[in-house]
């Protein structure tokens, strides 16, 4: 199984797994050894995920053949450390990575995404997956904490989505799914090898109704084309070019009277928040050419990478709008030397946003008391201008990294990367909503901020192959974070958080098991965290965190078709100073929360999994997944109880060119909460999770 496959079995079970070598294969069964996965998202380099000298997770082709990957969820949800979730099931998530992107309130924040290789952040760190085709996805690497040289600016560590090759003619399959709550899912990849060029075009829809909550669908249509030419026997030309629109319905949360009812039910038909018509419709186009030349013990690895995209975000107060497209223009210029002690990388990037003409409009039709405070919105169609804006962003950066293998069994890793960021913002500010009076009151004019960050990011790692089947490592690592364009918005004075990682490790590969464990020390200082005051979203610098953590993840093949593992990851988040600002009335008063936990981050997350394959084409997957309490809020006044025992089962059959998944999510149908929050003024609101899911999926492999 892939690496990704983890343990904790509790952790007895992870013991029981290292304990009991397998047994061989018996006839009637398929042979499942444990291969090791390959990795180039930690070091730039090649290598087996066993002498990575830092967490990391890879979730293969075989793997994700058993998700039916709608959303980048279903892919990371068993690895230890990672907190995922999606409020609609389409594209969107909260990605949390050892705390890291805690401070989000949508999309993902402090985590680089790239796709083979080139950023899907932007310049400023956010990142958004609308324009991410989950059925074009071979494999995915998580790197997890600072320490790799793909992630710029980012302390939360990398994400790197490998899609299908265009030299790759297995990947040529027609795919057709039908599920509960109105889901349906159409994907078509057909390509062509020549003697010197390769062509593959691919096709993607995908929609969900979610019938079991108000305002909550989602579609999305995706085409791309790509392209391959072998220059030489060395040299190879990648591009790309997609086209993706997404249309998606962000449901409200919920008070504690609509929870109860959601628990007993399993239906949320409304939002106790006035905005009940938020969404994300968004059109982007995507391009990206890659070559890579080798001349002798030389590779050269030049990327040049461009989208444009434009989007209608009604969001809490206010709908954003980009008038005119938003484009982004990168470069990154790659050399690889491989001289006779190791490995030496280096490079340089560059990479610009243009936000040319950005608006904010109040909401049309609204429900007010006669006093005209907004108590419902009624649809998402805008009304007044409030605001507009430019804004730009430019990254530079350097990266150089050694890998030196001084003998058979070390490996050293000593590298830095130093990012540049220069923001620009001009707002013209007509009106704003005032969550004190519940109405649109005058805005603050005109105002402009010009911020520059400077990251350095050092590591020194070090792996050693203790035996043929067990390697240790230890990391330090720093990485800076560049605060969003909208956290700067927000708070001008914000300082970029520097994140310092101590983290020692073992990993473990045989032919019929795997493990990988890990303890990690993270100090944070200035760690930007999200405080909501009474309905608003406000960005603070903390002073310093404290994390602490530790992962545990694992497989074994147990014989007769089966494997069984899974996984456990420790965290004890506090900040070690932080002055919360707090309103009371008018005012601001600032309460002490040193020595207090980070919210939402379970001091315990494990799950387990059993999955068998036959010889003769059936195989099954049950896994269960568990989060324990945490706290919702930076005072530390209340818990949330987390979940127990979330139960996924799939079930597949597979023949000559034919094979049939049903994939069921949630099995046993359990009404819980994914995110509980409580802000400043004592409220608190409930997201929902999705109760049971279920989606039969055919696929033809054209051969």
């Amino acid at each position: 199984m892939n690496s990704y496959c983890t343990s904790k079995m509790s952790i007895i079970g992870l013991a029981l797994a290292m304990a009991f070598p397998a047994a061989a294969s018996e006839s009637g069964y398929a042979d499942t050894k444990t291969l090791d996965e390959i990795s180039v998202t930690a070091t730039r380099e090649a290598r087996a995920t066993a002498e990575v000298p830092q967490a990391i997770a890879v979730i293969g082709k075989e793997a994700l053949a058993e998700k039916k990957m709608f959303n980048m969820k279903e892919a990371l949800q068993e690895i230890p450390g990672v907190l995922v979730d999606s409020k609609n099931g389409g594209f969107d998530a909260r990605l949390i990575i050892r705390g890291a992107g805690l401070k989000a309130a949508y999309g993902i924040r402090e985590i680089m995404v790239l796709r083979d290789g080139v950023p899907l952040s932007d310049p400023d760190s956010f990142t958004r997956l609308d324009f991410v085709d989950t059925q074009d996805i071979e494999r995915i690497e998580v790197a997890k904490g600072p320490g790799n040289l793909f992630a710029a600016g980012s302390a939360g560590g990398a994400i790197q989505v490998f899609s299908k090759s265009v030299f790759d003619t297995s990947a040529n399959s027609a795919k057709i799914g039908f599920g509960s709550d109105g889901t349906e899912n159409y994907h078509l990849r057909y390509g062509v090898v020549g003697e010197r060029h390769a062509l593959a075009v691919t096709a993607t829809h995908r929609k969900m109704d979610n019938d079991w909550r108000s305002w909550n669908t989602f579609d999305t249509t995706q085409t791309s084309l790509k392209h391959g030419w072998m220059l030489t026997e060395h040299d190879v030309l990648e591009s790309e070019l997609s086209y993706a629109e997404a249309n998606m319905q962000l449901p409200g949360a919920m008070d504690e009277a609509l929870f109860k009812r959601f628990e007993r039910t399993g239906e949320q038909k409304d939002t106790s928040e006035a905005w009940k018509n938020s969404g994300r419709y968004s059109k982007v186009w995507f391009f990206n050419s890659r070559l890579e030349m080798e001349r002798g013990d030389f590779t050269f690895k030049p990327r040049f990478y461009y989208n444009t995209w434009y989007h209608y975000h009604p969001v809490t107060g206010a709908i954003n709008e980009t008038r005119d497209w938003v484009y982004n223009l990168g470069a990154d210029l790659e050399l690889n030397w491989r001289h006779t002690d190791g490995t030496l990388v280096a490079g340089v990037t560059a990479r610009s946003e243009e936000v040319p003409d950005s608006a904010k409009y109040q909401y049309r039709d609204v429900l007010t008391t006669p006093a005209g405070r907004i108590l419902s919105t009624l649809s998402d169609a805008k009304g007044a201008l409030a605001s507009t804006s430019t804004s730009s962003s430019m990254l530079n950066a350097v990266y150089v990294q050694e890998s030196w293998r001084p003998a058979p069994r070390w490996i050293i890793d000593a590298g830095l990367r130093y990012d540049v960021i220069r923001m620009e913002d001009e707002t013209n500010e007509i009106t704003r909503y005032d969550y004190a009076s519940g109405k649109y009151v005058a805005g603050d004019g005109l105002t402009r901020t010009e911020k520059t960050f400077r990251l350095p990011a050092p590591k020194l790692a070090v792996s050693y192959k203790l035996s043929q089947e067990i390697n240790l490592f230890g990391m330090v690592a720093q990485a800076g974070q560049i605060p969003s364009s909208g956290e700067i918005s927000s708070n001008p004075a914000l300082d970029a958080p520097v994140s310092r990682n101590v983290e020692f490790g073992v990993k473990g590969r045989s032919r019929d098991w795997q493990f990988d464990a890990s303890v990690y020390s993270t100090k944070v200082e200035d760690e930007i965290v999200q405080i909501n005051t009474g309905g608003t979203t406000e960005y603070a610098n903390a002073g310093k965190t404290d994390k602490k953590g530790l992962e545990l993840s694992g497989s074994v093949n147990v014989g007769n078709g089966f494997d069984i593992g899974g996984h456990y990851a420790w965290s004890d988040f506090t900040y070690d100073s932080f002055s919360e600002p707090v309103r009371v009335g008018a005012s601001v008063v600032n309460q002490d929360r040193a020595g207090n936990a980070l919210p939402f981050v379970p001091r315990h997350q494990y799950g387990v999994f059993v999955g068998w394959k036959s010889a003769d084409g059936w195989r099954a997957r049950l896994a269960g997944l568990n989060w324990g309490e945490y706290w919702l809020d930076n005072a530390n006044t209340e818990k949330y109880r987390g979940w127990d025992w979330v139960t996924n089962l799939s079930v597949g059959y597979e023949r000559d060119q034919h094979s049939v998944m049903l994939n069921i999510d949630n099995l046993f149908d359990k009404h819980y909460a994914f995110e509980v929050k409580k802000d400043t003024s004592g409220k608190v609101t409930y997201t929902a999770a999705s109760p049971r899911q279920l989606m039969l999926t055919y696929r033809y492999a054209f051969r």
